[in-house]
């Protein structure tokens, strides 16, 4: 039996508590508690005690790669001969990872422009979307793309490869050097210090030796949250005491938009098997076309959309009348939202990574990551949510800014029900916690990881800042 006995903490804005975990759980909430049994005593200092925080959306392997690979976008890549540089200061002999690369460094890269670049050793880089990667014309030819009929890989009008290979990820890591998947150590140890105890992995198609990665890295402690996976095959049910498996995760790919019938065969195969879906949708016209298919098939309980970056005024009503939850991510306004300002068509403008408008409109909405292709601290995607302020300072969508106490809700639903109610504090509730520095009205009010002052998942500490 573990006892934990957190003193003097604020919760739901009530002062001078006291919190008793006892094997994993909340047993006691009151003030003055005596314990006689052996206990381990925290001071709260008057600070805010609350649920762990939950990322309703983010890719693990390829955050953790992301720590490990060559970046290759603003802010300290801008140019060609930047790139170059990067690239030619990568570690090894071998296959160079590139990643976060954006139009505006040199263009759009194909084989061509790469190889301007860099031409010495197999190059591959991740467009910042994460939709497509560029190979420079070694790697081509080492994984073997002239002989390919994956429909991701792009041709010229001579059926020549031209580098770029679009939405085909696990394919096309199947035609690279075997490498392990990589560790989740660190990534989890940087979760817990922003206050994260709970993770849903939205990689779509996740092979079995994957979820296999994802579950041990939980089951050993790597990966100490709580762990939701959306790419898991049908009827997969892992075995391991916080591992779950959520919706079926599908994408909708801008560059190549599916045929109606078999999206809603997919659909209904996900339905049957009893498993809602996670509908990857960014763009207005992978929206309609998922609308339209919800139409004909009708929704499911849990049905959601990821990402939502464009979601037309007119279709909120329809969002609620489906029970269709948005899982977005407001945190690109901040890392992109100059671009959007200044590439999107002024009347879209107001339809992105909408937050008010959903609340508003009784759509269950929850914030999320997306990291590596957004920023992964939670609490920078919350304050991204109630200033929508870009790095220069300009606003994107003012009339969607939400509270701060109504951003930090959003992160606090369940991991199986994003959008849903906020996790309280209560008597027999998981000891997932989170012990600020000061009290709530401030931390809401400077919405900074900086004030996480420690983290507990089922009662055990991951994070202790002091």
């Amino acid at each position: 039996m573990t006892l934990l006995l957190l003193r003097d903490v604020e919760v739901d804005g009530i002062p001078g508590l006291d919190v008793l975990v006892r094997d994993g759980a909340i047993s006691q909430l009151r003030r003055g508690i005596e314990v006689s049994e052996r206990c381990e005593v925290v001071d709260g200092r008057g600070g805010a005690l609350i649920p762990g925080l939950h990322d309703h959306h983010i890719h693990l392997h390829a955050l953790a790669a992301d720590r490990v690979s060559v970046q290759c976008g603003p802010p300290d890549v801008t140019s060609a001969e930047d790139l170059a540089r990067a690239l030619d200061a990568a570690p090894g002999d071998g296959w160079i990872r590139g990643v976060a690369y954006f139009e505006s460094v040199a263009g759009m890269l194909d084989s061509d422009v790469l190889d301007r670049v860099h031409d010495r050793r197999p190059v591959r880089i991740q467009h910042r979307s994460g939709a497509m990667w560029a190979l420079n014309s070694l790697a081509v030819r080492l994984a073997r793309l002239d002989t390919a009929d994956h429909p991701g890989v792009e041709r010229d009008d001579d059926g020549r490869p031209t580098g770029r290979v679009w939405r085909a990820d696990t394919w096309l890591r199947e035609r690279l050097p075997a490498t392990a998947p990589p560790a989740l150590d660190a990534i989890g140890a940087e979760l817990a210090r922003y206050g994260v105890t709970g993770v849903t992995d939205a990689t779509p198609d996740l092979t079995p030796s994957t979820v296999a990665a994802l579950v041990d890295a939980h089951a050993t402690g790597a990966l100490p949250q709580r762990l939701h996976l959306l790419g898991a095959p049908h009827h997969f049910s892992p075995a391991t005491p916080g591992c779950s498996v959520g919706p079926y995760k599908i994408v909708i790919a801008d560059s190549d938009l599916p045929d109606i019938d078999v999206l809603a065969a997919t659909i209904r195969g996900a339905h049957a098997a009893g498993r809602a879906v996670a509908v990857h949708c960014v763009s207005r016209e992978a929206f309609v076309i998922l609308l339209a298919v919800l139409e004909e098939v009708g929704a499911h309980p849990g049905d959601r959309i990821e990402h939502g970056a464009l979601v037309p005024a007119e279709s909120i009503d329809d969002l609620r009348r489906r029970g269709i939850h948005v899982v977005t991510q407001p945190g690109f306004l901040a890392d992109r939202g100059d671009a959007y300002l200044r590439d999107v068509d002024p009347q879209d403008v107001p339809d992105l990574y909408r937050c008010r408008s959903l609340l508003d409109g009784g759509v269950p909405l929850a914030l999320s990551s997306d990291a590596p292709y957004g920023p992964v601290d939670p609490w920078q995607v919350m304050s991204a949510a109630v200033t929508r302020r870009c790095r220069t300072g300009g606003i994107v969508g003012a009339a969607e800014r939400i509270t701060p106490a109504e951003a930090l809700d959003r992160c606090l639903a369940p991991l199986d029900d994003p959008g849903g109610r906020a996790r309280r504090l209560t008597v027999g509730a998981d000891a997932d916690l989170v012990l600020l520095d000061r009290p709530v009205a401030d931390a809401v009010g400077d919405l900074d990881a900086a004030s996480v002052r420690a983290t507990w998942i089922s009662g055990r500490c991951v994070y202790a800042r002091d």
